[in-house]
């Protein structure tokens, strides 16, 4: 047994010569590299596992020396100080520090006012074992100011002083939430954020909901009591909601309102008290609108009140005539009803629009088409958008026009199609590789094809696209190419590509070369 003892002894000094050694290592790469911040977290998580608390508290001090204009250093080194050291004058201190520095960060103060709450909470446990102990405190009595938080709430004041704003208000108040002792402190936070920011829509939605989520009677133990309180609940929340779209007539308001409406919704809850609530006439801001729309068709839609949808869809179109999201919305609950007015309307839509946004409605329009129309009708329309001006649409809707070609007529209707826009640019990239795609999936697939396709392709992208040029390379490699002109596209693709695309290429096509892909 001693000679056991004899052997820990050496290994207990070799451990901590080690340890000292790669502390002096962690030393001097520190003050070598100084302003390596990943080097100082790796020496402070070092320090923070094998090394005394003492050494921890001397890395920090020399790293907050030399980047004092780090928040989460010294935010790290206050909870390492409260939560490692136990200290929480230390924690104190360096925040205050801190602020000398970042005088209006918002996480350095959230930080400061939660280890104020924590040192409180863990007088209140100290004071309560000394309690069940039956101990005299005597001269360790604690200040009641103290263990009910009043120091946080110092904290709290000097905060809000500094950084204004209802969001900032709330963090805070939600940290003191977390604290079972803070009754009095969040009142106060309430009370603060009523009186200094009611034109604020984050008030109004947090004391909004802060109804919702509020407890029910306890004795409602049976589904309808629940169901009933639930709604009485929803019913509050809503009128503050209210009041608020009354007081504050902004989209932020609105777009709270309507959010929450639509959260409900989809809970399933009074479905027929949301149908005014969300109606598109009270709405007063583009982004409002659009929301609100889309609730109150989903409401009605639900309910089987297909004509009703029909109507505020239309109605919508005549309101907001400029707005491609409500065009895009009423259109596609038109489309889904199968109404007749879909057809007559899209043409309206497109008028009304601005060219340069009217993609959603082109597409959606090509969609319907499909569908409800001849072929002929559908590819008269494809050849106008194809055409048009805006490059956004004619791009996007060759590629569909391409697709749809393909699917209603085959191998033969698509080149077809392929020979009669390729020539009309703008292109992109995925229209020519969709034209490959096809060709490919033939049964004998021909080579001279593919090489038009990738050949054209190059021509628009050539130089700023790498992987365009290998799968071409890879072509020639395959079982219908010619092995031997991979080299006259590889000198080509160096002469064409600009920037860091040659060494991307370079690197790809070296690894193809020496078969790692």
């Amino acid at each position: 047994m001693a000679d056991y003892v004899q052997q820990l002894a050496p290994v207990e000094e070799i451990e901590h010569s080690i340890i000292h050694g790669i502390i002096s290592v962690f030393r001097r790469a520190t003050s070598k590299w100084q302003e390596d911040v990943q080097l100082w977290l790796s020496h402070i998580a070092f320090s923070k596992k094998w090394g005394t608390k003492g050494q921890l508290s001397k890395v920090f001090a020399s790293v907050l020396a030399i980047h004092p204009d780090k928040p989460s250093l010294w935010i790290m080194a206050a909870k390492c100080q409260m939560e490692d050291c136990g200290s929480s004058e230390s924690a104190r201190h360096l925040f205050l520090r801190a602020l000398r520095f970042h005088p209006e960060n918002k996480k350095v103060y959230q930080e400061y006012f939660r280890m104020e709450l924590m040192h409180a909470e863990k007088l209140r446990k100290q004071q309560e074992e000394l309690e069940r102990a039956k101990m005299d405190v005597g001269e360790y009595e604690f200040s009641p100011e103290i263990l009910s938080g009043k120091l946080a709430e110092v904290v709290y004041r000097n905060a809000t002083q500094k950084i204004k704003g209802a969001e900032f208000m709330l963090s805070l108040l939600q940290i003191a939430a977390i604290f079972d002792f803070t009754k009095e402190l969040q009142e106060t936070i309430l009370q603060d954020l009523q009186t200094e920011h009611t034109d604020d829509s984050v008030t109004w939605d947090f004391m909004a909901r802060r109804e919702l989520d509020a407890a029910g009677a306890p004795e409602l133990q049976d589904a309808r009591g629940r169901a009933s309180d639930a709604n009485r609940r929803e019913e509050r929340c809503c009128a503050v909601y209210e009041e608020g779209v009354k007081n504050l007539n902004t989209e932020p308001m609105w777009m709270c309102y309507v959010t929450f409406c639509l959260d409900r919704f989809k809970r399933k809850t009074n479905i027929s008290e949301l149908k005014e609530k969300v109606n598109i006439r009270r709405a007063v801001s583009k982004k409002a609108i659009t929301v609100c729309l889309s609730l109150q068709l989903q409401v009605l839609l639900s309910s089987g009140e297909t004509e009703s949808a029909a109507q505020v869809a239309i109605e919508a179109t005549k309101r907001f005539s400029q707005s491609v999201e409500t065009w895009h919305l009423s259109l596609q609950t038109l489309v889904s009803l199968e109404r007749v007015e879909a057809g007559l309307l899209f043409q309206e839509a497109l008028n009304h629009v601005n060219p340069k946004d009217s993609l959603p409605l082109w597409q959606l329009q090509a969609e319907w088409s499909m569908v409800s129309q001849t072929q002929e009708e559908t590819e008269a329309l494809f050849q106008v958008k194809a055409a048009a001006d805006v490059p956004a649409i004619s791009t996007a809707l060759k590629e569909t026009y391409l697709e749809w070609a393909f699917k209603t007529g085959g191998y033969k209707k698509a080149r077809k199609t392929f020979k009669s826009l390729h020539e009309h640019r703008p292109f992109t990239k995925t229209f020519f590789t969709k034209m490959v795609q096809i060709e490919k999936e033939q049964e004998n697939p021909k080579i001279s094809n593919l090489r038009d396709y990738y050949e054209r392709a190059l021509r628009e992208f050539g130089s700023s696209d790498d992987d365009l040029w290998m799968d071409y390379i890879r072509e020639e490699l395959g079982a219908h190419g010619s092995p031997e002109n991979c080299g006259k596209l590889h000198w080509r693709a160096m002469k064409s590509l600009e920037g860091e695309c040659v060494e991307r290429f370079t690197t790809q096509y070296t690894l193809l070369q020496t078969g790692h892909i």
